[in-house]
């Protein structure tokens, strides 16, 4: 099973993530969020299988995120709308995600990982 593996180089939480996969052994294609993110209809089929609310699809820590006010906008705004403003800008995405197709996580919690991906 590969993994898709989206993720910021940058990012403290990317590092330790793609850390875990390759400690675990996990076959994984690492995707650069910000210069590849994923399309609109990526985000919706990743916020589907989550099972998650899209509101913590947002990287509600970024400065983007309190540059464009997205705080108020993310409880008022439609699913439509918020999978718009994601697709828009990687930045704004919490990463990293990782799905094998049909589950996804989003962010890096060790348990997490260890339940979903082991």
């Amino acid at each position: 099973m590969s993994l898709s593996f989206y993720s910021y180089p940058k990012c403290g939480t990317c590092r330790k993530a793609k850390k875990w996969l390759e400690d675990n052994n996990a076959d994984f294609n690492e995707i650069h969020i910000v210069e590849n993110p994923p399309s609109k209809e990526e985000l919706k089929s990743l916020y589907e299988k989550s099972g998650m609310p899209l509101k913590k699809f947002f990287n509600t820590s970024g400065k983007k995120y309190r540059e464009l006010g997205l705080k108020d906008k993310v409880n008022s705004a439609s699913d439509e709308e918020l999978l718009e403003i994601l697709s828009s800008d990687g930045m704004l995405i919490k990463r990293p995600i990782t799905t094998d197709g049909s589950k996804v996580t989003v962010g890096f919690k060790e348990e997490t990982f260890e339940e979903t991906w082991k």
